[in-house]
């Protein structure tokens, strides 16, 4: 071992005890319920609420990612700084409301939304598996990416399987020690080497091109198709700039960050903010274009900003940016695993498994939850390949689909649990087809508007079903009115439950469309 490579190992190592520590000190202040370990209690404040949501959305699929893209396609990948606006008013728009509702009937899971304003637990069950089953791939690239950087930065001395599993060790540990306090505290830790890291990547590299304009100049010489997007990728653009933030919203750890929020106020700046952030694909766009010049053979481009940095900038350095970089992914995938596991745990195992569990008992499960779900999405790192952007792309457009039915509930009174049964599963069946059958994908949607397509399509089925089937149970739509009223009168303090029967809290329907988690 060289003595550059043991100063990035060692590096690595003190990354890595960080939030390991942050979890340690996060778990005492831990108290063995639900609401405490998967929604902090819903105590989060200001600078936590801004730094996990935004530590959560950007990624490996956007630290690494956005390189290999300005690399691979040129500008494309400029969509994003529409797709963080769009993520902020969603975020606002809908995820206040969203908030509101989580603190006044007590959610804790996605699912808990959707059977309280629709009555229909199947509905519930169909998101919950979608959020499951689509969210797996997006931990994969999470796990990918981090791997990714740590095998180069140790110059091939610990290899990507080695990596992986690092990264898989250390989540656990921290959030099974301290749910969603210590994946908050640690994502404030990340968020500022996340940000921090993609610019001083971009401007360091670019630096030895004699500056970003002599690097525009350079570039505008040798590969001019590179500063233009290519015929035909319009499509791909809007898709883009569309399914991305609507899926990374509509993930389970965004639903997770949205009822944790203390207060309603913490929603109102966060368009501009996030908006503001995505300055920080500049760096990204700056290493992926000196990429071209410097380095225009690479075989593995998800691996071009690491590439570039231990080549032309110095090792000590380079190997801390990289650290910035695995802040990307660990960001992103410890609140993954943790909010899938909420789901896994008080979705399915508290209410058809053991319904009879405590407290004490479900927090367990959640943590075991986390070791098996961190497991299959270290297997997949290992056997199912694919570049970063495009496995997350279609992860997104899984979770998109969750949209249709979740402003269905909060915007149209006409909307039914029929409705958002057959959208879903119309959705989801098609992005399933598109993806493993591209040819099935019809013009222009085959230009990367695979999911774009399945959206619309779920959105088309969803309104012609609801105005074809009973509308939903006028005691629901009664207390959804009630409930609209409230926030619309910004009376953020009316989130005492009315009083209601008690019921069981297997989940089972009761009579006036609520179930057992809503009562409880």
């Amino acid at each position: 071992m060289t003595a550059s490579d043991t100063g990035a190992v060692l590096i690595i190592a003190l990354f890595m005890l960080i939030p390991l520590a942050m979890g340690a000190v996060a778990g005492r202040k831990s108290i063995p319920t639900t609401e405490d370990f998967f929604v902090q209690g819903r105590g989060m404040g200001s600078v936590a609420v801004f730094f996990t949501v935004a530590a959560t959305w950007w990624s490996s699929f956007a630290f690494l990612g956005s390189n290999a893209s300005f690399y691979l396609q040129g500008p494309l990948f400029w969509t994003a700084l529409a797709w963080n606006i769009l993520f902020g008013l969603l975020y606002y728009v809908v995820g206040k409301r969203v908030w509101f509702l989580g603190k006044r009937w007590n959610f804790i899971t996605p699912k808990d939304f959707f059977t309280n304003r629709y009555g229909s637990v199947a509905v519930g069950n169909l998101v919950a598996v979608i959020m499951l089953v689509f969210t797996l791939p997006y931990l994969q690239i999470q796990l990918s990416g981090g791997a990714y950087l740590i095998e180069v930065a140790s110059g091939g001395l610990i290899p990507f399987a080695w990596a992986a599993l690092i990264f898989y060790v250390v989540i656990i540990i921290y959030v099974w020690s301290g749910g969603l306090r210590a994946v908050a505290w640690t994502d404030i830790f990340y968020g500022v080497l996340l940000f921090f890291g993609m610019v001083v990547a971009g401007l360091l590299v670019a630096n030895e091109l004699g500056g970003t304009v002599a690097m525009f100049d350079q570039l505008a010489e040798a590969r001019p198709e590179n500063l233009v997007l290519a015929d035909g990728a319009w499509m791909t653009w809007i898709a883009m700039f569309l399914v991305t933030p609507i899926g990374a919203f509509m993930g389970p750890q965004l639903w997770t960050r949205m009822y944790a929020v203390k207060s309603g106020r913490l929603f109102d700046l966060m368009p501009f903010l996030l908006g503001l952030a995505a300055v920080s694909y500049f760096g990204s766009m700056l290493v992926g274009n000196s990429g071209v010049l410097l380095e225009p053979d690479v075989a593995e481009p998800d691996k071009i900003l690491p590439i570039m940095l231990y080549k032309y900038a110095p090792y000590v350095l380079a190997s801390f940016l990289v650290a910035c970089g695995a802040a990307a992914a660990m960001s992103t995938a410890n609140s993954q695993i943790h909010s899938m596991s909420s789901v896994y745990t008080l979705d399915f195992h508290k209410t058809y498994i053991n319904p009879r569990m405590s407290e004490r008992q479900l927090v367990w499960v959640g943590r075991w939850t986390i070791l098996v779900l961190s497991a299959i999405a270290y297997v997949m790192a290992l056997y199912v390949p694919g570049l970063l952007v495009t496995v997350g792309l279609v992860a997104l457009a899984g979770t998109a689909q969750v949209i249709v039915p979740t402003a269905g509930a909060l915007f149209w009174r006409r909307s039914t649990a029929a409705g958002a049964l057959a959208g879903l599963l119309v959705g989801v069946g098609t992005l399933v087809l598109f993806t493993f059958v591209p040819a099935a994908t019809p013009p222009p949607f085959d230009a990367g508007g695979g999911g774009l397509l399945s959206l619309i399509l779920n959105l088309v089925v969803f309104v012609v079903v609801s105005l074809t089937t009973t509308p939903r149970d006028e005691t629901l739509l009664t207390r959804h009115d009630e409930d609209r009223a409230l926030f619309d009168a910004e009376d953020f303090d009316a989130v005492a439950e009315p009083a209601r029967p008690t019921g069981p809290a297997d989940g089972t329907r009761l009579a006036d469309g609520t179930t057992g988690r809503d009562v409880r």
